[in-house]
């Protein structure tokens, strides 16, 4: 067999058997819409917090009403994502995805124009809930969609989607409040929404082809409360715990959430013999590669989530950078998504398998050690140049690994159960997302809170000045990095104000120091600890198979 029929095998093998009735002929413009929505649903996700301090401004929004704009939104989205699944598989994928097209499109409406704080939050919590019924679509309809030697290119593009939004938020956020078209201000990033998702609605109509299970379902409402939840039970805590300080209730709530999934799982078992029409079907653990695969995207979504919420606070908290700044510092990141996830679904993963997910593994771990020397090495003079390397390795590393995985995780999956599979891949990536954020931002925060001592030590004693106050500068040091709010002023540091505004200025100076010195030793501290879960990612892979076959297909 040449080469290029064995790339041809390999690669068919990402995707489902190709339908009788032989692809729709207008899958590819329906590949735009299933793009467009996905970089609508994650570009808002990343653009509003840019926005903040402005919707802060306007609407006189307190810090808890600002968390809530992002739990919210986030806390929603998950817990819906394997009941808005299965919503198209028993009803309709096409039908769901316009459906939660057209909520997005409200929800975005109504949070543009939103006249106060706590109609805005609400608006949110709309949103997530319509994008989890509409993101699932996604990948669900290329499967069914797409014949198995063009799934891998595909998915290819829909990996760079994620990173080119991921990017693009922060610098198309950055771009719009500072333009501030029409003198909308901040509800400019909720604006972009609405021709995006009414342009989606028009050509999804026109362009996509329906399609369901084929086997006779109902929805599983026990199923939906008890996962829906346990969820709920498991995510609040990991996403608003760290800044409460881990109240009580906190660890309650995580405890509480084992049984309620616990009983998820055996209530779906029962279901399934009952009258085969679970929520999620358990059944498909058995796949290896889908297990295995769900598992291994648990884990790795921890990485760049935890790296992006340390890498954002530690440039713009850290160093001072605006918004647009750390945008395009990032533009190797989204340069290196794209190129490298389409060289591995069309060459790389065909000839190599499973070695090729291994090497997007390392890569990633070579860029985030590479950035944390880097940033011990330069200090406070570093520059957007001196990301480059580290970011397009991160970037190409994900590209790497997360589009043949998207593909390999889908392989031996039956098309009826492909709105279902998506649901549980979606909310595994948010899951581990919400596990990287609690786990890698924990590890940041208390690298501020332990570093700050040692900061102050290293900067006082070669500032003269303020050999007085070396005790108290570094008291109010500490005390500002050992706090939930890093925004806030500690009373120790508001003692230190003096009528000579000299002297303040040199306090100031010695301050700024201490803080970009101990936001460069917490980023590094925490990318250490990054490039071990990534040493946990590739441990996992193992678990699949060395090449990718199909199997029970002739």
């Amino acid at each position: 067999m040449s080469e290029e029929a064995k790339s041809t095998t390999a690669e068919a093998a990402l995707g489902p058997p190709v339908a009788a009735d032989g692809p729709d002929p207008k899958r590819w413009l329906a590949l735009i819409v299933l793009l467009a929505a996905t970089f609508m649903d994650l570009l808002d996700v990343n653009i509003v917090t840019v926005a903040i301090p402005s919707i802060q401004e306007d609407l006189g929004a307190s810090s808890a009403a600002v968390q809530a704009l992002n739990v919210g939104y986030t806390l929603s989205f998950a817990v819906t994502l394997i009941t808005g699944g299965r919503l198209g598989d028993i009803f309709g994928r096409k039908r769901a995805f316009l459906a939660g097209v057209a909520g997005f499109v409200v929800a975005s409406a109504l949070c543009a124009f939103a006249p106060s704080a706590e109609v805005l939050v609400a608006s949110r919590v709309l949103q997530g809930i319509t994008a989890a019924i509409m993101v699932p679509q996604v990948l669900a309809i290329i499967y069914v969609t797409f014949p198995a030697e063009e799934i891998g290119r595909v998915v290819s593009l829909y990996a760079s989607m994620i990173g080119l939004a991921i990017v693009a938020g922060p610098l198309l956020g950055g771009v719009l409040v500072s333009w501030d078209p029409g003198g909308l201000g901040w509800r400019t990033v909720f604006v972009v929404n609405l021709p995006f998702g009414a342009a989606a609605l028009i050509a999804g109509a026109m362009w996509m082809r329906e399609s369901k299970s084929s086997r006779a379902t109902r929805l599983d409402l026990v199923g939906m409360v008890l996962v829906t939840t346990g969820l709920l039970l498991l995510l609040l805590p990991l996403l608003r715990g760290r800044e409460l300080g881990w109240p009580a209730w906190s660890i309650a709530s995580l405890m509480a959430s084992v049984p309620v999934l616990v009983a998820f799982v055996y209530y779906e078992r029962y279901k399934t013999a009952k009258d085969r029409s679970p929520l999620v079907v358990l059944s498909l653990f058995k796949i290896r590669t889908f297990g295995a695969g769900v598992g291994a995207q648990l884990l790795f979504s921890c990485i760049p989530a935890g790296f992006f919420l340390s890498w954002t606070l530690y440039l713009q908290g850290g160093l001072g950078w605006s918004a647009l700044h750390t945008g395009l510092t990032a533009i190797p990141f989204s340069l290196g998504v794209p190129i490298a996830g389409n060289l591995a679904v069309r060459k790389l993963f065909p000839l190599y398998g499973r070695n090729c997910l291994f090497a997007g593994a390392l890569l990633m771990m070579a860029g985030l050690l590479l950035y944390a020397w880097i940033a011990d090495l330069a200090g406070e003079s570093i520059t957007s140049w001196h990301a480059v390397v580290p970011m397009l390795l991160l970037g190409s590393g994900m590209g790497m690994l997360l589009a043949p995985l998207t593909g390999l995780t889908l392989n031996n999956v039956e098309p009826r159960e492909a709105g279902a599979a998506s649901g549980l891949i979606n909310a595994a990536g948010q899951l581990g997302a919400a596990l990287g954020v609690a786990i890698i931002g924990a590890i940041f925060f208390s690298g501020l809170a332990s570093h700050a001592g040692t900061e102050a030590d290293r900067v006082l004693p070669s500032v003269p000045a303020v050999a007085s106050q070396q005790a108290e500068i570094r008291t109010c040091a500490v005390d500002a990095h050992d706090q939930a709010d890093l925004t806030a002023v500690p009373d120790t540091c508001r003692a230190l104000g003096t009528d000579d505004p000299a002297q303040q200025e040199v306090i100031g100076n010695a301050l700024a120091d201490i803080n970009s010195g101990t936001f460069t030793a917490a980023f590094s501290e925490a990318l250490y600890w990054a490039s071990a879960g990534l040493a946990a990612v590739i441990c996992l892979l193992f678990l699949l198979p060395r090449q990718p076959r199909r199997l029970g297909v002739s």
